[in-house]
């Protein structure tokens, strides 16, 4: 699987995510290094690098600044599913590196 050029926009978050349905992701992608940059909604400016293997699961860090002047940062987990129509849909377990140290769960799907 291959999300160079992709752009995902988030489905669902857990209550204590920080990204909406207004943040869009837009990724690259050379070799197994994949790259985002997005923003939208409460993030003013994100970044994240993950490494894709070969089922397409992503494993990434991600640090971003919310709406409030903070920078945030943490891990995820992601494993794609295709939709009916072909779309990739994101099933995503993340933890906050910072703050809380919480964990949750978010869907994203390609647009």
């Amino acid at each position: 699987m291959n999300y160079h050029n992709k752009k995902f926009r988030p489905l669902e978050n857990s209550e204590n995510g920080e990204t909406t349905e207004e943040t869009i992701f837009e990724c690259k992608q050379d070799g197994n290094i994949l790259t985002s940059e997005y923003q939208g909604g409460q993030i003013v400016k994100g970044h994240l690098i993950g490494l894709v293997d070969k089922a397409g699961n992503i494993e990434m860090r991600y640090h971003q600044v919310n709406k409030k002047g903070e920078l945030t940062t943490g891990i995820c987990n992601s494993k794609p599913k295709l939709t009916e129509d072909g779309k990739i849909r994101l099933y995503e377990d993340w933890t906050w590196t910072s703050g809380d140290k919480s964990s949750g769960k978010s869907i994203l799907e390609e647009i």
